[in-house]
């Protein structure tokens, strides 16, 4: 909290404090030169008791975790601010209380044992109250802290895994190139072409933690059309988006992991089981489907980084508002995606 803050709050809880009492000393009738003794003398008493606790002995003592120390200096502290909340009233304990029933109140009306012990407790609250105030400061900027560091870490995290996510892709998209290339395919310089433009994407529009889903839909149709490339115009798959495509957003490069699996272990050229992509948009919820045959000698070793690393953007940047479902048969293999975006 800001210095000028802090200030502000102390300044309105003191006087709110004493405009409480001053409202209960002035339903009692008490003078004003009283109330300027009860509020000048005493009321400094017991702030410079709160602020001697607040800002010295509790750093000093309670900090440090020296215990026993700081429990003798507040009995010290309880004992002398006692005597001299009495002293203070045995010199102006007439003019505090002027009158009883017409009469002066004696002097000897201020007894030592009654008054020391009523001090007492007031010094406890007003101690009490100083500890609460810093003990709960403590715990506030402690939690603060605490969300900052998380903030901090989820974001590094985020990052190092959008960092995986690009090489990953351009990795096996120049797998895929250098095979027509090797091959002398006519069609290598579409597939650079279609490349660039996805690198496009990926470098200069991507770097919101959402996008327009509108963008993320051409980019997964860029890759789409990549592959196919890559297939000799042989590849099928049925790419569907059901629904209105308005002004919503994603985090992007989510869904291209399950497509660049089914494209890498599943069977593409089959045209009686093409790939399966269908997205359907309904009131700001997003479900993808996806479902191709697995192809058993299609395997990557390595077991790849792609959905393990979706799986943990989802549950970083959708807590609690996606379901993810993957049947992995022995021929087929499905993914069910359910986003609320």
């Amino acid at each position: 909290m800001k210095k000028g803050w802090k200030i502000f709050w102390h300044t309105l809880f003191w006087v709110s404090i004493i405009s409480f009492f001053v409202f209960i000393a002035h339903s009692e009738r008490i003078s004003m030169r009283a109330l300027l003794i009860i509020f000048l003398g005493f009321g400094i008493i017991n702030i410079a008791l709160f602020y001697l606790n607040y800002l010295l002995l509790i750093p000093w003592y309670l900090d440090k975790k020296k215990y026993r120390q700081y429990a003798g200096v507040l009995v010290l502290t309880i004992i002398v601010f006692g005597l001299v909340k009495y002293g203070l009233a045995s010199v102006f304990w007439t003019e505090m209380h002027p009158t009883v029933k017409g009469q002066k109140m004696p002097h000897e009306a201020l007894k030592f044992g009654w008054y020391f012990t009523q001090t007492c407790f007031t010094s406890i609250l007003f101690l009490f109250l100083s500890t609460v105030l810093q003990f709960s400061l403590d715990w506030f900027t402690n939690e603060r802290v605490q969300r900052d560091l998380e903030n901090q870490r989820l974001t590094a995290e985020l990052a190092f895994l959008k960092s995986q996510i690009n090489p990953h892709f351009l990795f096996n998209s120049l797998n895929s190139i250098y095979s027509l290339a090797y091959q002398k395919s006519e069609t290598t310089p579409e597939a650079i072409l279609k490349l660039s433009e996805i690198m496009r994407y990926m470098l200069y529009e991507c770097n919101d933690n959402k996008v327009d889903l509108a963008k993320e839909l051409t980019y997964l149709q860029n890759y789409i059309d990549l592959q196919k490339i890559r297939f000799g115009k042989k590849a099928y798959v049925d790419f569907e988006v059901n629904g209105q495509v308005t002004n919503q957003r994603i985090v992007p490069l989510l869904l291209i992991a399950f497509i660049e699996n089914a494209f890498k272990h599943g069977v593409a050229n089959d045209p009686k089981h093409p790939i399966k992509l269908i997205i359907n948009l309904d009131d700001g919820h997003l479900s993808f489907y996806m479902e191709n045959r697995k192809h058993v000698h299609n395997r990557d070793s390595s077991g790849g980084i792609g959905l393990s690393n979706v799986k943990r953007r989802l549950d970083l940047l959708y807590p609690n508002a996606y379901k993810l479902e993957i049947h992995d048969d022995a021929d087929i293999y499905t993914c069910e995606l359910s986003l609320i975006l």
